[in-house]
């Protein structure tokens, strides 16, 4: 049970009245969009359990702390502008608003990025994207916000696995599998990939899952040229250029991300090379322009946008005592940039 005085938080007065951090906090605002026999419930559970505002929970809606700190990796990548307009179309059901902050895939910036959100007194902070195998640059971030919700706040994450709070994880591994074993299946066995920027553990999940796949047919990763590069449309451009020039017999590529697959398909329009005929190509995440590419892309689809609706959806239910985890489910699209492997060149 809850104890009286200033160490209550907001959040325990939403879970003893059965609403949202949120609706708590509009209820106890005075604010509208909540009903009055709501507000009433609200207001005689905070009266029951004597609860006292502090910097952190007080009113969601009153000044900063009505923001969204919402941290992504690269805002100018489709994967994370399309689950920030998911963070979006909640915050704006809800009264929010969304603060956004680019971090660069830069662990010591992600943490910058964190402290300052929590200094500016945000009633949520999200954080989209891969995880790091830095140890410790994770365990810093895990305390910062073990220490925010501890002060009322509240955390959901997409993509990170150790970060001890609730959170949305792609389909990543599933997805590597997917699309090596549609590769296979094909007929290519010269498969190259470029695989983004080494250290993130998006890189390492979805390279565990082709992995998989190749296991499956008795070969090994370890037999395949693996190109990491930027995790963007330019870093798949340079590793597309380094498979070319080191590995010319491959019959195919699988780029780690839809943003390096664009790159990998322009290296190879550059080059001349024919796309599927020649080198088939793979991406992952199903971005927007993912079917207006030329050839449009073969991929694994990814909900990006309900993954951000569904982070923000889970940060402001009531805290549960234990992290709770949301599985994204993938889908295989197979379109223009895959066929079989090149007769002879298998």
């Amino acid at each position: 049970m809850p104890r009286p005085g200033p160490r209550l938080r907001l959040v325990d007065v939403a879970e003893r009245a059965g609403v949202s951090l949120a609706t708590a906090s509009r209820a106890l605002a005075g604010r509208e969009g909540v009903s009055e026999e709501v507000a009433d419930r609200v207001r005689q559970v905070s009266r029951e359990l004597g609860y006292v505002a502090n910097p952190y929970a007080r009113t969601l809606a009153g000044g900063a702390s009505s923001t969204v700190g919402l941290i992504v990796h690269q805002i100018d990548d489709p994967y994370f502008s399309e689950i920030a307009s998911g963070v979006i179309e909640v915050a704006a059901e809800e009264g929010l608003l969304v603060q956004i902050a680019h971090s660069g895939r830069d662990p010591e910036n992600e943490l910058r990025q964190l402290r300052h959100l929590i200094a500016q007194r945000v009633g949520i902070i999200l954080i989209a994207g891969s995880g790091y195998d830095d140890q410790r640059m994770e365990a810093e971030a895990r305390a910062e916000l073990a220490a925010f919700q501890r002060a009322g706040g509240r955390v959901a994450v997409i993509g990170r696995h150790a970060l001890g709070v609730d959170a949305v994880l792609p389909d990543n591994e599933a997805g590597g599998r997917a699309i090596g074993t549609h590769l296979l299946d094909l007929g290519h066995r010269r498969i190259a990939v470029a695989a983004g920027t080494p250290g993130l553990t998006t890189v390492a999940d979805r390279l565990a899952g082709v992995a998989a796949a190749l296991a499956e047919h008795g070969l090994s990763l370890d037999a395949l040229p693996v190109v990491h590069s930027d995790f963007t449309r330019d870093g798949g451009r340079v590793a597309a250029e380094r498979i070319l020039r080191e590995h010319p017999e491959s019959t195919a590529v699988i780029a780690l991300n839809d943003a390096m697959a664009t790159g990998v398909l322009s290296a190879l329009r550059a080059h001349r090379v024919r796309v599927p005929d020649r080198v088939s190509v793979v991406g992952f995440d199903d971005v927007s322009v993912a079917a207006d590419l030329a050839p449009s892309l073969t991929t694994v689809r990814l909900p990006m946008t309900q993954m951000g609706r569904m982070a923000l959806a889970l940060a402001l239910q009531p805290r549960a005592t234990r992290p709770r985890r949301r599985s994204t489910g993938h889908t295989l699209i197979v379109r223009d940039s895959t066929g079989p492997a090149p007769a002879g060149r298998p």
